[in-house]
């Protein structure tokens, strides 16, 4: 990703500057992930997390004209503000709402369901007209698509785009993604904002990680391609610092089919992985990937913590040896939720005579990932 100056240190760095040996991690974490799960196994008989419906909170009037504030803050610094040639817009979208997004949701919940001005907006509208709900029923086949659409559009700019550090590009993203958030809100109402405004979703579910109500993830159509495009973008992201991909100059068409080939891999794999049981039927099978969905979802906020945190801590950085162990403690804790979400999820959804040989896959899938994002996180 190549962007102003003071936004260069995007990425991990080299191998020097994570001094914690390859094999050690990796061989720890192969070996953390297989002893919890057999603990799990034994242990862990019986689901211990209950699905509850999704939360229905009113939204805080203050946050809401806090959000609208922010909102006009970031159009000056992006569109109007010609200083530093953009850098300070760069930033906030990149670093501020992208990166920051994930631990204020962890820490403070959704908060950007208060905070966004487009749900302001549609309230306002749908007030007016009476229409608090807007003016067409959500389609229940959209599911979490329009979303992960959205966060493809946006790692596309990020990571393989001809010009990430482009104002006008990232100019274009926002006031596309603006519009589609404003149309889409008045004319479904709030259920578009559940499902497919990409910041809205994404703080949602990292939220459900920091409350520990991953169980409850409303499952839904696209629901794992977007949480395959957040792991497999990272992911890639850690690649194109490795020595094989900086050896040549790589094409926009090359660079965009690579992205979309890591969040593929990880979709389709993770598909497979949950439909690796028996003694159910093929139509019960198909459903499992959306049920198992959201133990993605440590994963994601492993890999992001432990991949952009020196964005937002950039002191960090001097001491190489402790941010290194940092991350490699981010992404491992991230695979253990996993697991244990995973397990539980098995509990519930997989005959009695299957829970133990259905989460084998599962298993190995989580074996394989921890064991590729720690090579790429250490050798980029």
């Amino acid at each position: 990703m190549t962007l102003p100056a003071t936004l260069a240190a995007h990425g991990v760095g080299g191998p020097a500057d994570l001094p914690v040996p390859l094999l050690y991690s990796i061989v720890g974490a192969t070996w953390a992930l297989t002893l919890s799960f057999v603990v799990l196994l034994f242990a862990w008989r019986e689901p211990r997390f209950g699905v509850q419906p999704e939360s229905t909170t009113s939204r805080q009037p203050w946050l809401a004209v806090a959000g609208l504030g922010l909102a006009a803050w970031l159009a000056f610094v992006l569109f109007l503000d010609p200083g530093e040639g953009g850098t300070t817009g760069l930033r906030a979208v990149y670093i501020y709402v992208w990166v920051g997004l994930v631990p204020l949701a962890l820490v403070f919940g959704h908060l950007w369901r208060h905070v966004s001005p487009w749900r302001t907006v549609q309230a306002l509208v749908g007030r007016l007209a009476r229409r608090p709900d807007g003016w067409l029923k959500y389609p229940d086949g959209f599911g979490y698509w329009p979303a992960a659409a959205g966060i493809l559009s946006f790692v596309w700019l990020e990571l393989a785009s001809p010009d990430p550090s482009s104002i006008t590009a990232v100019r274009a993203w926002v006031g596309s993604y603006a519009v589609a958030m404003l149309v889409g809100g008045v004319a479904f109402g709030p259920r578009w904002f559940d499902r497919a405004d990409p910041l809205d979703v994404y703080s949602a579910l990292v939220a459900r990680l920091g409350r520990w109500r991953l169980a409850s993830t409303p499952a839904g159509p696209g629901l794992v391609a977007l949480l395959g495009t957040l792991v497999g973008s990272t992911a890639f992201d850690s690649f194109t610092g490795t020595a094989y991909w900086q050896r040549a100059d790589r094409s926009v068409i090359e660079s965009s089919l690579w992205l979309l080939g890591f969040c593929a891999t990880v979709s389709v794999l993770f598909g497979l992985a949950a439909m690796a049981t028996g003694g159910i039927t093929v139509r019960e099978r198909l459903v499992l990937p959306r049920l198992y969905a959201h133990s993605l979802i440590p994963i994601a906020v492993g890999y992001v913590l432990a991949h952009y945190l020196t964005l937002l801590l950039d002191v960090l950085a001097a001491y190489p040896t402790p941010l290194a162990v940092v991350k490699v403690v981010f992404v491992v804790l991230g695979h253990l939720l996993a697991v244990v979400a995973a397990h539980d999820c098995a509990l519930r959804v997989l005959p009695a005579g299957h829970r133990l040989t259905g989460q084998l896959g599962m298993l190995l899938l989580m074996v394989a990932i921890t064991y590729t994002g720690l090579f790429l996180l250490l050798t980029s």
